[in-house]
Order: structure tokens, then sequence, then C-alpha cells
């Protein structure tokens, strides 16, 4: 039971977005994460009122109500969010002028950290906090931290310019007047009253015969990772001006958004790296609906992540195919309220599996300092961005003078030069794009010229001095020197070094020569995929003879021909299989029940007088080699 005292402040109890539970489950499954601590660090100049611009946020919490919102779970079949009346935004001031400036940046660095690390306790309100840190008389630090599950990027705009507006009214003595905004219960009221079988009917149709999620092929193994705590990084590239303007100057005349130049693109990176021409990935809506009214202006998390499937179709024009795009995305907008839980139980990939590992979002959103600096009375600059989600890589694009692209990364799973070669390639697609957008699909480039020149020439210089007098078997004894205790074949879960395969060859091949094989003498090998067909070739090999292989599943009748036309003087093959083989004038030999006799030879080394001209097997074909 709550005390009354805290009972007499709650404004509200309403349940979440299905993205907030999304959220909500991911943050208390993997509590030590971090995942979807967001934190924004800018830089204030000038003569900053400290007073003043604590009270601007603190009057946009009091404005908001999910900025005063817990959330409970425990004990609840679904969890609950709480609104409290009153809520006081805590609130840090430091003082660094007396450090260095390079003391400063450490001390920044450490304390970004920390607060990362310490993250939310998701059942108090109010998940934000704010850190002013003095770094001289004009120059100030300023983090703003909160938890993902209160809002998406889209609402940094809006608090920004309040914050700036109270900011300025607070310096004047004025009483501010802004219109209430709708509180973020009305958007959940909303969001239960559309038609969810016909959402989940759409989506049906549109993942309908995608079974199998699309690979992203350059991770690393997944037993290499599973053992291993993710940690996540981000790296960024910047488009030049040209293409940057390139790109927009095409989205503008072809009426296509740059939105959707960038799905594109992605895409095309998946089919390239997958070899698949129908690929699947998530991609993040805003998920504000028209049909709400002041929705534009209202705080709150909307957004959405949702499957997006492409056919990439290599000989269709580029700009008829990113039309195409267009259309199916906004198709998608009517239905974006839809769960993605829900959308991934009604697939046919199932529950059990991901539809995806990587997800594009688009910024058109940006807090940039031409939005900031529209007060006179606070000059804001270098403003970043630290997010953490659940998924293995988030390709994220911000449009600009410099279209900037950042993907953040699970290390376990994604190694930094894969991901900076991922980058590489995005930025030769959307030059191609940019320079030529009536070329066909197929015609877009993925390597760079130094990739080319490393692919063709490189690592296609392979000519080398190769041994004419030498034979196989001796060219094995050769690598057995160099590396007795590598392994040399593996076959399910069984495995054998250089130097066993080559003792058990040399015990064989003692064994055959005994039954008379030399060099041009035939000996057959009718055994199933093993470790014992690896041994058996290589001894015949090395006693001088020529091996003839006779698959144990051909037909009697092609068996009895082969033995008869090759007229074999010996058999290699198994117990088992003696039964089934044809009558045949060879001697057989067993590797499991006389391998009691053949371990009594020599491990060493022969010297039979065989060479490279000798012959080494016989093939019999179906014919269809020619």
């Amino acid at each position: 039971m709550k005390s009354p005292n805290k009972t007499k402040n709650i404004e509200s109890i309403y349940p979440l977005s299905p993205m907030q539970q999304g959220m909500l489950f991911h943050s208390l499954y993997a509590p030590e994460s971090g995942m979807y601590f967001e934190q924004t660090t800018l830089n204030l100049q000038g003569n900053v009122n400290i007073a003043a611009f604590e009270a601007a946020w603190q009057k946009v919490v009091d404005r908001y109500s999910i900025l005063r919102t817990f959330f409970v779970w425990e004990n609840r079949q679904t969890p609950l969010q709480v609104v409290l009346k009153q809520v006081t935004l805590p609130w840090n001031n430091l003082d660094w002028e007396g450090l260095s400036p390079t003391e400063q940046q450490q001390q920044l660095s450490e304390l970004l950290q920390k607060q990362r690390r310490l993250g939310f306790q998701l059942n108090q309100a109010p998940l934000m906090e704010c850190t002013l840190i003095k770094l001289n008389e004009k120059s100030y630090n300023f983090i703003w931290n909160h938890h993902h599950t209160l809002m998406d990027g889209w609402c940094l705009p809006i608090i920004f310019k309040e914050i700036l507006h109270f900011y300025e009214a607070e310096l004047r003595g004025k009483i501010s007047q802004l219109p209430t905004p709708r509180p973020y219960s009305d958007y959940i009221a909303w969001l239960n009253s559309q038609d969810k079988e016909a959402a989940i009917e759409f989506w049906r149709q549109h993942l309908q015969g995608f079974t199998t999620p699309t690979p992203l092929v350059v991770d690393r193994p997944q037993h290499q990772s599973k053992q291993a705590k993710s940690d996540y990084q981000e790296l960024e590239l910047r488009l030049s001006p040209q293409v940057s303007r390139g790109l927009q100057d095409i989205a503008q005349q072809h009426h296509v958004t740059l939105s959707t130049i960038v799905k594109a693109a992605w895409a095309l990176l998946l089919s390239y790296y997958s070899g698949e021409q129908d690929v699947v990935f998530g991609v993040t809506v805003s998920g504000r609906p028209p049909s709400l009214p002041g929705v534009e202006n209202m705080v709150g998390l909307f957004i959405n992540t949702l499957p997006l499937r492409l056919q990439i179709s290599p000989q269709e024009q580029i700009i008829p195919w990113l039309q195409k795009i267009q259309h199916l995305i906004l198709e998608l907008q009517d239905y974006s309220y839809t769960p993605l839980v829900d959308i991934q139980v009604n697939s046919e990939v199932g529950g059990r599996t991901p539809l995806f590992d990587s997800i594009v979002v688009f910024e058109n959103y940006p807090v940039d300092s031409s939005l900031l600096n529209e007060s006179s009375f606070l000059q804001l600059s270098e403003i970043k961005n630290f997010e953490k989600t659940n998924y293995p890589l988030t390709v994220v694009a911000i449009p600009g003078d410099e279209f900037l692209l950042g993907i953040s990364y699970d290390v376990v799973r994604f190694a930094e030069d894969t991901i900076r070669r991922m980058l590489g390639h995005l930025q030769m697609i959307f030059s191609a794009i940019a320079e030529d957008p009536q070329q066909a699909v197929s015609k877009l480039p993925l390597l760079s010229e130094a990739e080319r020149h490393q692919l063709l020439v490189e690592w296609n210089n392979t000519t080398t001095e190769y041994p004419q007098d030498k034979c196989i078997h001796q060219l094995f004894e050769e690598q057995v020197e160099k590396t007795p205790d590598a392994v040399a074949v593996e076959f399910d879960t069984q495995q054998i070094t250089y130097q066993q395969l080559n003792q058990k060859a040399n015990q064989l091949a003692h064994h055959l020569q005994t039954l008379g094989v030399k060099p041009e003498v035939l000996v057959g090998i009718c055994v199933e995929r093993s470790l014992d067909m690896v041994v058996g070739l290589l001894g015949i090999l090395k006693a001088g003879g020529a091996y003839i292989p006779l698959d144990p599943n051909y037909p009697q009748e092609r068996l009895s021909y082969m033995l008869a036309d090759s007229d074999v003087e010996v058999l290699l093959t198994h117990s088992s299989s003696v039964g089934s083989l044809p009558e045949n004038q060879a001697r057989v030999v067993c590797f499991d029940a006389d391998w009691e006799v053949i371990e009594q030879h020599s491990q060493e080394n022969l010297q039979a007088e065989v060479c490279s001209d000798n012959l080494a097997y016989v093939i019999y074909t179906s014919g269809s080699t020619g």
C-alpha cells in the first residue's frame, strides 16, 4: 500500500504503449547493460544565469505529465505508468574552473560513464536528471540524462524550444503563457481504439513467404560471442557536401524522401552481403498519428520499430525503384502503431527468432545550433547524443550540408574494421546514386577502387613455385614436419592431427605393401565419409598404389562392373559393407576388423619407388563430365 501522502501526489495511472513495454522489459532483463539510457551533452557560452536555467527546466517538467512518470510492474500481469502531480528535477551544479582543459575533458568522460552505469530506478520519478558544469566564466558543459521510455528524439526540439522560452521569460521577469499540452495518456487512449485485427492482417500480407531472417554475414560466429557480455561502440562517416547536395536534389526532383534513399541503400548493402534479393530490416517510424489533433506538439514515446521488406530487382532503374519503396513506406504508416512483438508472432519466421538484427533510424528532428540559437540569451553548441538499443546493429542517418552516417554496433558481434568497411560500402552506394540516379540498380558499386585492386590484383597474385617432381603424400609429409600437432581433418565430433594421420597412413601403407601393392597397382576403397577414408587414400598413395573410389551407395550392378573392369587386387572397406559388396577377386581389408593387424606395422614414412609420373587414381564417371 502507498502512504497517504504519496497517493495524494498521484495525478493519473494508465497502461504503457507497446514500445514502452518493450523498452521496460529489456531494461529490467539486463539492468547493467545501460540499455535505453539517453544522454545529451552540449556547451553553453556566455553569462549563464544558473538559477534561471534550472527554473526553466523545472517548468518543462511541470508542464509535461510524461516527465513526472514512473513505472510499476511487480506482482502485475501488465505494467502501468504512474504520473505524479509534482516532482523536483534532480539538478547538479559543478565547478571545474580550477582544472586544465585536459583535466576537464578527462573528468567529463569519467562522469558520463559513471552516469551511464548508474542509470535510473524505473519505479522512481522523475526518470531524468541534469548536470551543469562551469568550465570558466563564460563556458559551461551541460548534461541531460533521461530514460528512453519517457520520450523519443522527435520530442527534443519541443523541449529545447520551451527551455529557451522559459529561460528568456525568467530573465525578463515575465510570466510565460504557453498553451496547455495534450497529455501522453491521450495517445494511449487513441492507441487502444485502433483496429488491431486489420493491422495484423496487413503485416501478415507484407511478410508472407518470408521465412528466414536476412543474415548479416559479416558478424562473428554465434558460438564465439554467446558467452561474452554485449558492449556498444559507434563509428561515423560524413558524406561530402557534393554528394549530400546530390542526394537532396534527387529527393526533391523525383518526389522521394532522403529517408527512402537511406533505406534503399541499406537494403542494397544487405543484399550484397547476404546474396539474397528479398531482405528485411527494421525501420524506426515517428508513430505520431495525423488523426490525433495536436500530436505534433506532444511529448512522449511515439516511435515504433517495424519490419521493412524490400525486393532487390537488379535490372530495375534506381528512380522507379526508389518511388516504389516510398509508396510501400507510406502504406506501412497506416499500421505503424502495431507492436513489433505481434508482427513477429504472426510472421512465418515465428516468435522465437528475431525478424531482423539491424535497424535504420533517420533523424529528421535535428537539434542543432540553428534551432537552439534562436535565443540571444543562450549560445549552445557541440550537441551530442548517446543511446544504446537492444539491436546488434543500428544505422543512424542525419541530414545536413554534410550527410552524417553513424553505425552503433555490438562489439561482441562485430569487429571495428568490419563496421568501417560497411560505412565505406554505404559511401560508395550513396556516391554512385548521387552521380547517376538513372542507372540500373545492378550497376551500383559496392567496392572502392582500393578494395577492387586488393581483390583482383593483390589477393589474386597467387603465382608460386610448385615442385614438379614430388608426389602428394611426400608434400603431406613435409607439412607433418612443420605442424605435427595441428588438426588435419575434422569429421562430425572427431578430429585427427597431421602426425596422427601420418602415422596411421604409414601403418596401412606398410600393410598394403605386404599384400603386393606397389606403383601402378590399383586399390579399391569403398567407405562412407569418415576419417578412415582419408587414412585409406593417403595410405594407398604412400604404398605406391593408385586408388579407385567406390561409393557404397552405388547400385550392385555398377559396383560389380567397376570391380571387374578395374581388376583391383586389394579392396579397403568396413566389415559392415562386406556383405553388400558384389563378389570379386580382390583381397578385402577392413579398417575395423583388420586394424589390430595393421597397427602392428611401423609408423615411419615409407620409401616407395614411386614418382610423379606414376598412376595416382582411376575415376569412373557417369559420363556427364565429358
